[in-house]
């Protein structure tokens, strides 16, 4: 069984019930959550002028290759009305790929670890809390001392 952790994000709606509709989305078409953040709260990044978001890491078991995992993202991100316009825009539901058992996956349409997540302190507030000895296969560092070393200054709380 596979073990992929998943960055749950949401700005338009009720985010926190759309987060749980992508949870019971990703458990029929991909796999069982065995281990989920809290909810977080934090400003948009990159295109500022638009609605706080809603950020949830979960930790998934599957039977699932990587990249039939992305393909299910982007069809649950389909089925639950996200429509792709431009790049940080507003969004009912977003589902990344942070990683992937300790794979290093780069491919024109998957990367693994995902690119920017030690940039992103939305990304590595939640990923620490249920993952904070995880150790990045590239940059052989735990996501604890990441998230320490992050200079991104947004504030994210706890919902």
């Amino acid at each position: 069984m596979n073990k992929t952790y998943l960055l749950l994000g949401s700005n338009l709606g009720n985010s926190a019930l759309e987060i749980k509709e992508a949870k019971n989305c990703i458990e029929k078409k991909i796999g069982s959550i065995t281990r989920q953040s809290a909810l977080y709260k934090t400003a948009a990044w990159g295109n500022t002028s638009q609605p706080d978001f809603l950020n949830q890491v979960i930790l998934v078991a599957t039977p699932l290759s990587a990249i039939e995992v992305l393909q299910s993202n982007l069809s649950i991100e389909k089925e639950m009305g996200r429509t792709r316009t431009v790049k940080n825009a507003p969004r009912v539901i977003d589902i990344d790929i942070i990683f992937f058992n300790k794979e290093i996956i780069r491919q024109a349409d998957l990367i693994i670890p995902h690119a920017e997540m030690k940039n992103r302190r939305f990304v590595l507030k939640p990923l620490n809390e249920i993952a904070s000895q995880f150790i990045h296969p590239v940059f052989n560092k735990k996501v604890h001392q990441l998230l320490l070393e992050c200079a991104d200054p947004l504030n994210v709380k706890k919902f």
